[in-house]
């Protein structure tokens, strides 16, 4: 089969790449980084006002999801532009609320889709953190078959990337809802963070990569750009191999959550047993999950990779933290282990 993004999508990845360019988004990582999310709740709005949110939620609570191919363009732009903030985990609770369904679908969803509300998330199998949980409008955690509301973030724990900060959320909280429902509703938000997650590696890796290209044709060695040299234009190849075979695992899985979507009776429905709560939801399966655990170690691997080869290739000034690449250096490998490790991912390709 043969897969190519339509003009529409273009446009849209094009247009979040002038929106972030114009944004200056460094300065926002530095003030999200010293605990001020003023510019960063202003550009969290401003990418609502252009769908981003809205694509992992459905229509009925006022969004135009779920939309997985859409969902890829986005992130892959906000991880080249290193947008602070619990992107992927709040698109994967736009997932998880509406498999939910009922009045917690109804409170939060309009939000999460308009830009009103941020939200993190933990659910289990994939570790006790909520990223960013101080900046979001709510934490939700999911255990067993009963989806919380966090009553607090908790203490933040060490974190490699300090505009990616760690927290520990209490435990309790009343119920928001519970059923069966939860537990599909959970698998199919992990499935969407784990890929929201590649795409954003896959973004960082990219601009990592295009950062050390035009470094290397600056910085001159024996009278020569060092970019000249055939063991940093091998090194560079073999970057660029890694984050090119990625893409297409990335848009495959896509086009499995898609399908996903459209098959008949997806949804994972409401956990109150309200008739229509959840319509258009998607829910995990195995197919989907090998397809999204694939493109998350070889996007996030790719894109730890693009770091290794940046930081080496820029000499001494790669670990300096007033360039601004350093930003994107910590941030490659905390994106390669989340949602998933690769042994984790791995394994669950060979599980099928």
């Amino acid at each position: 089969m043969r897969f190519l993004l339509t003009d529409e999508q273009r446009e849209f990845g094009r247009s979040l790449d002038a929106l972030l360019t114009a944004a200056d988004t460094p300065a926002v990582l530095r003030a999200w980084a010293a605990g001020d999310h003023g510019p960063g709740r202003a550009l969290w709005g401003r990418l609502a006002d252009a769908g981003v949110f809205a694509l992992a939620v459905p229509e009925a609570y006022g969004g135009v999801g779920p939309l997985p191919v859409e969902a890829a363009v986005a992130c892959v732009e906000l991880g080249r532009h290193a947008v602070p903030g619990p992107v992927a985990e709040t698109l994967a609770a736009g997932v998880l609320l509406a498999g939910a369904g009922g009045p917690v679908a109804e409170e939060w969803l309009p939000g999460i889709a308009s830009g009103a509300a941020v939200v993190s998330l933990t659910l289990e199998g994939y570790g006790p953190y909520a990223p960013d949980a101080d900046a979001a409008d709510a934490v939700f955690t999911v255990s067993g078959d009963e989806l919380r509301l966090a009553p607090d973030p908790g203490e933040p724990s060490a974190s490699a990337d300090p505009a990616r900060r760690l927290f520990r959320p209490e435990p309790g909280g009343a119920p928001v809802a519970k059923g069966p429902a939860i537990r599909a509703a959970a698998r199919a938000a992990g499935d969407w963070a784990a890929f929201a997650t590649a795409a954003l590696a896959l973004g960082c890796g990219e601009e990592l990569l295009r950062a050390t290209v035009a470094y290397v044709k600056q910085r001159t060695q024996f009278g020569v750009p060092v970019g000249s040299f055939q063991a940093v234009k091998h090194r560079l190849a073999d970057t660029l191999l890694g984050l090119e075979f990625a893409r297409p695992l990335l848009y495959g899985a896509a086009v499995e959550l898609a399908s996903e979507v459209s098959r008949p009776g997806a949804g994972a429905g409401s956990a109150g047993g309200s008739p229509g709560a959840g319509a258009g939801s998607a829910e995990g399966s195995p197919g989907a999950g090998a397809a999204v655990a694939a493109a998350k170690v070889t996007a996030g691997e790719a894109g730890y990779a693009a770091a290794r080869t940046a930081l080496q290739l820029h000499g001494a000034i790669g670990y300096t933290e007033e360039l601004d690449l350093a930003w994107w250096l910590r941030r490659a490998r905390p994106l390669r282990d989340a949602w998933g490790t690769p042994s984790a991912c791995r394994a669950r390709v060979l599980a099928g």
